[in-house]
């Protein structure tokens, strides 16, 4: 069964022209993972980022980069809104400052530490957007609706529930649209 969901989720890119223009679950309703998602457009990187009054516990620093389908940023930038079927990736990495010949700063490791995926889907999710944290390549489960992340997205998100405050691609468009609501 596991091949025949890879094989789906490859038919449904190759028909998009190379990237999953929409999400696709399986059966039971498990989103199948984008597995080209660093293809698709940048929004941003962050590093360090805490929604959470809390000091960090982790002894590392850590990059979040966020990706958005381009079929979504297509319309996004035309309407300042992320419209029905809209799918963005926010991978963690750890962030490193001894390698190479760096001296200052930090850069990004290939150490992925996680991947959430943010997915509009009107008619599938309530309030129209759902959360699903993956693992590899295995189909994921919704997370429940009861998370910190949905009550978060809703009070803080800048447009349509997403941290477009943080997208500086994506900020501007948002604001000439008036559809950016301030945070």
């Amino acid at each position: 069964m596991p091949n025949t969901l890879k094989l789906l989720a490859a038919l449904l890119s190759l028909l998009a022209g190379g990237a999953v223009a929409a999400p696709a679950y399986t059966p039971g309703g498990d989103l199948l993972p984008p597995t080209d998602y660093r293809e698709w457009v940048y929004l941003s990187s962050g590093l360090d980022m805490s929604y959470s009054d809390k000091p960090s516990m982790m002894d590392h620093s850590m990059f979040d980069n966020v990706f958005v389908d381009p079929a979504s940023w297509a319309a996004f930038r035309q309407t300042g809104h992320w419209p029905d079927k809209t799918m963005m990736v926010l991978e963690t990495r750890v962030a490193d400052s001894h390698g190479s010949i760096n001296k200052h700063g930090q850069y990004q490791t290939e150490n992925l530490m996680g991947v959430e995926v943010h997915v509009r889907d009107e008619a599938r999710f309530k309030g129209g957007w759902g959360f699903f944290r993956l693992d590899g390549s295995a189909p994921a489960k919704l997370v429940p609706y009861d998370a910190d992340c949905y009550a978060c997205h809703q009070a803080h998100g800048a447009v349509d529930t997403t941290f477009t405050q943080f997208y500086p691609t994506a900020r501007p468009i948002a604001v000439k649209a008036g559809t950016f609501r301030d945070q």
